[in-house]
């Protein structure tokens, strides 16, 4: 009984089997078909080899969402060299409370304004790199991809001149409230006051004011290397001792995950606009550097994401079973035309065999 059992159960498989074998003296192979077979698999080879790449590769994902964050600090990290003397210029930060943020995290570096050409060479460099990622908006995912944590990339140090620095390199960072805010460069250290505060620029001459400057980098939270932000390489260069840079800045808070990084950081549009103060003709305000910013309420997930295995076999299984579909009846539509024309030919000539047999 057991052994009937399997024997009904083999049958039942097998005629459940949906890919019969013919015999091979059934089967007639010719060249024709054998060219195709070799054309679809090398089809195949390369379309699978092209695949794999795809499987290797990654991309970046953007979704957005509500930031509900208000209660953390901002960081803002600052290298910014003014064609000033250290004693007579004050950087500080006033927020939308009307509250003056300490400016301790910042370092005042006598250096020389003018670059060595090393320096030069790196500077026109991250210009050049600025103008692409303008154009080619694709290549900020590189940078994603690549970033790694630490620092900034910095510039080569200056060499050592016999001349006195002219110049100050105000370097750091500072820790504010998730609030709109102006952080500024001008005359003067700066000083509390109860309506603010205020810069002690009545011992400074004019004549020393020049606020020629150049941003080798500003961001905002944490510090990821390799991320170039779009004030990184601003040079100015005025004439006019009393002259006014101002960046409206709006910030957009943004989480980066990869599978270099994990960081909480924030990205940045600017929109610049300087003028030469002379009240006489009615152009007021303070001359200075003035970085007013502002928070958006959305946050930026930027996420690298990669083909999963699964998928990837389905995507080569579709190429294997395509190519292979798709040329079978191919050549099954040229055999079938190639024979019909072959018969319609013998039957053109068997007619005219028969008109000169009868003629």
């Amino acid at each position: 009984m057991r052994r009937l059992t399997k024997k009904k159960a083999l049958t039942l498989v097998k005629e459940l089997d949906a890919f019969p074998k013919v015999p091979e003296s059934y089967v007639e192979t010719t060249a024709s078909g054998g060219t195709v077979s070799l054309i679809a698999f090398i089809f195949m080879a390369v379309l699978a080899f092209l695949e794999f790449f795809v499987y290797r590769d990654t991309w970046i994902k953007y979704d957005y969402e509500v930031d509900t964050d208000f209660s953390s600090k901002l960081r803002i990290n600052v290298d910014i060299t003014v064609a000033m003397r250290c004693q007579y210029i004050g950087a500080d930060v006033l927020d939308l409370a009307e509250t003056m943020v300490s400016s301790d995290g910042l370092k005042y570096e006598p250096v020389h304004f003018e670059l060595s050409p090393q320096q030069r060479l790196w500077h026109m460099t991250l210009l050049h790199i600025q103008e692409r990622l303008r154009e080619e908006h694709s290549l900020q995912d590189v940078l994603f991809k690549t970033v790694t944590q630490g620092g900034p990339t910095a510039a080569p140090l200056s060499e050592d001149s016999p001349s006195p620095p002219g110049a100050c390199r105000i370097h750091g960072h500072l820790y504010v409230n998730k609030v709109a805010g102006n952080f500024h460069i001008t005359v003067g250290k700066a000083i509390p006051h109860p309506r603010g505060h205020a810069h002690l620029a009545a011992l400074v001459s004019h004549d020393s004011f020049n606020f020629s400057h150049r941003i080798d980098h500003l961001s905002f939270g944490e510090e990821i290397a390799g991320i170039i932000n779009p004030l990184d390489g601003t040079e100015k260069v005025t004439d006019d001792y009393n002259h006014m840079f101002q960046y409206f800045i709006t910030i957009v808070p943004t989480k980066l995950h990869t599978y270099q990084i994990s960081a909480d950081t924030h990205q940045y549009s600017v929109t610049e606009r300087e003028r030469v103060i002379n009240h006489a003709g009615g152009s007021h305000g303070v001359s200075g550097i003035f970085m007013k910013y502002d928070i958006s309420s959305l946050m930026v997930k930027v996420t690298e994401q990669h083909m999963p295995l699964w998928q990837f076999l389905v995507r080569l299984c579709g190429i294997v079973g395509g190519i292979f579909s798709t040329t079978g009846m191919l050549h099954g539509i040229v055999g079938f035309l190639v024979d019909v024309l072959c018969c319609r030919f013998q039957i053109g000539v068997y007619k005219q065999q028969e008109v000169r047999i009868r003629e």
